[in-house]
């Protein structure tokens, strides 16, 4: 079936030659003339096939070009945009190696490991143009319909990186750092609340972005797709996100106005650090722990802070701990209002950031054995992001568009 349809398809795209006559005038204006006919060898999804095209040379640019490279967006690659569409799919969701196998076994497409990982990276490249080029266009989004409640959530996750990429940065232990951090973000919606008051998230509603870079050029990114969503049309917005200073300050300063939330469940670990430091036994853990579960829950922010201060001062107990969690609670007690939250049908945990994390980056970045540049990273992460946000088919149509 391939020998067959590698025939048709050469026939196909040889019923033209892209002669455009004796001479055409080029991307830069000057006139480049018609040389000859030349072939080029090009890998499809269903097997070889041989591109017979017009070549023509710019003398006044000393460059040759062949305007069917252009229509059949071939240049410079032996690859059909099909299999390099199979390469980087592959290579987003499976180790280079195995991407190399998979194609090999479910479509007979035979590339090195190397090709695999290259065109992941090329492709990766595009789809982060891509989204650039979205930026300019989402002043002029206007919703299908109305977004009552709109979410964005970020954070942080390590990414184990190359030597040369941690260059004198320090690690937690001291020593050179081993991994790079990268900013996730995800924008989802709600559609309303359960017959028990607990909110639903709108499905496939969640859009991700991500990148290995410092959180003024992530809050850039995070804003821009928040824009294209729609968040200037949301009828409220929401922010959630753990304890993380570089988190709170993207809210204030892209979202200002956003109601903002402490992811409820990094809140617990906060006393619970406390529990687990001043009590010996579990029982005594689990018992303190429960009373500010509940003050936590009704939004007693200030009950959970003076549990932790009567603690501070008594004897045998560590005071610097219980200080630097206090000084948590105090910073954060207007995000952790839960019961006023809850009231009003909102989330308050960041489930979704959470499993963005280890869906996006921790699945295929974060295996063992593994160490990136940062460059590699991102094209990945970009990959990722654009498959797990269901746009993989905005991006071919942007490719063939353009």
């Amino acid at each position: 079936m391939h020998g067959v349809g590698s025939k048709l398809l050469e026939a196909l795209i040889n019923s033209d030659g892209g002669y455009r006559g004796a001479a055409i005038t080029c991307e830069n204006g000057h006139t480049a003339a018609f040389v000859d006919y030349r072939e080029k060898e090009l890998l499809t999804v269903v097997g070889e096939v041989t591109v017979r095209r017009a070549y023509y040379h710019d003398r006044e640019c000393h460059v040759g070009f062949c305007p069917k490279d252009d229509e059949l967006d071939i240049v410079a690659t032996g690859y059909s945009p099909g299999v390099r569409r199979l390469m980087s799919r592959v290579g987003a969701m499976r180790p280079f190696g195995l991407g190399h196998n998979d194609l090999y076994e479910l479509a007979d497409i035979r590339v090195t490991t190397k090709e695999v990982e290259r065109q992941s990276h090329i492709v990766g490249g595009q789809i982060e143009q891509f989204h650039q080029s979205e930026v300019a266009l989402s002043e002029k989004v206007i919703p299908i319909k109305a977004i009552p409640r709109m979410y964005v959530s970020m954070d942080g996750t390590g990414v184990p990186v190359v030597k040369k990429e941690t260059a004198d940065r320090r690690g937690k232990d001291g020593g050179q750092a081993k991994t790079r951090e990268a900013k996730l973000g995800c924008i989802f919606t709600q559609v309303g609340v359960d017959k028990e008051g607990r909110p639903i998230r709108d499905e496939q509603s969640t859009s991700y972005i991500g990148a290995i870079e410092t959180a003024d050029d992530f809050a850039v990114r995070l804003y821009n797709e928040a824009k294209r969503r729609g968040i200037n049309s949301a009828s409220e917005a929401c922010v959630i996100g753990d304890g993380a200073l570089w988190i709170w300050n993207i809210a204030d300063e892209q979202f200002h106005g956003a109601c903002q939330i402490v992811d409820l469940y990094h809140a617990r670990e906060h006393y619970w650090n406390v529990a687990k430091d001043c009590f010996k036994s579990k029982e005594e853990q689990s018992k303190w722990a429960e009373g500010r579960r509940l003050e936590l829950n009704d939004g007693n922010v200030e009950a959970v802070i003076k549990a932790i201060e009567a603690l501070a001062y008594m004897p045998g107990y560590d005071k610097e701990l219980c200080e630097r969690e206090i000084g948590y609670f105090e910073k954060n007690k207007e995000r952790m209002r839960y019961a006023d939250f809850k009231k009003r049908g909102l989330f308050v945990g960041s489930g979704v950031m959470e499993a963005g994390c280890r869906t996006v980056v921790g699945q295929r970045l974060k295996q063992s054995g593994m160490h990136w540049t940062v460059n590699g990273a991102n094209s990945i992460i970009a990959l990722r992001c654009n498959l797990l946000s269901n746009r993989w088919e905005d991006f071919w149509e942007y490719r063939a568009a353009a």
